[in-house]
């Protein structure tokens, strides 16, 4: 699949109309197939950037994660970003969620605070106990490591 878009770059656009519309289970895989062939700050996504934003709360943990997946590789405006915080935020709290839909949300809640110092009081708060207890022992060791490069800013 990779391949095929690498080799017909026309379908892109018709990729992410899919990635972000409700056709499951080809939205998810549309979003998936979108991140692993994309760039890092793609310009053919750029365009899309509100549109991903505007329905990420919508989708469910799977497409949640790959449209995430996406948006972390890309350069977003602050308006963006303070969207995404709060969104972000939102699915960490959520400790019935996916734990890697949860995972790749406070990955996000990370960069952005890395660019917005102010916000780390608020991520202090998000590791509290009872967001980590349902993770992996694994993961639970990637969020601690990823606190501590936080900290080290």
């Amino acid at each position: 699949m990779i391949s095929f878009m690498d080799t017909h770059p026309e379908v892109f656009d018709e990729a992410i109309q899919l990635a972000v519309s409700d056709k499951q289970p080809y939205s998810w895989r549309a979003a998936w197939l979108l991140w692993s062939c994309m760039e890092e700050n793609d310009k053919r996504i750029q365009k899309y950037i509100s549109k991903i934003v505007d329905t990420l709360k919508t989708k469910d943990d799977g497409h949640q994660r790959e449209l995430l997946k996406i948006l972390y590789k890309m350069e977003l405006k602050e308006e963006y970003e303070v969207i995404l915080f709060n969104t972000c935020t939102d699915v960490w709290k959520q400790i019935n969620k996916n734990p890697s839909v949860r995972f790749n949300a406070l990955k996000f809640i990370i960069k952005i605070a890395k660019k917005h110092p102010e916000l780390l009081q608020e991520i202090t708060f998000l590791m509290q106990d009872q967001y980590l207890e349902t993770l992996s022992p694994a993961a639970r060791k990637s969020v601690s490591k990823m606190m501590k490069e936080v900290a080290l800013q």
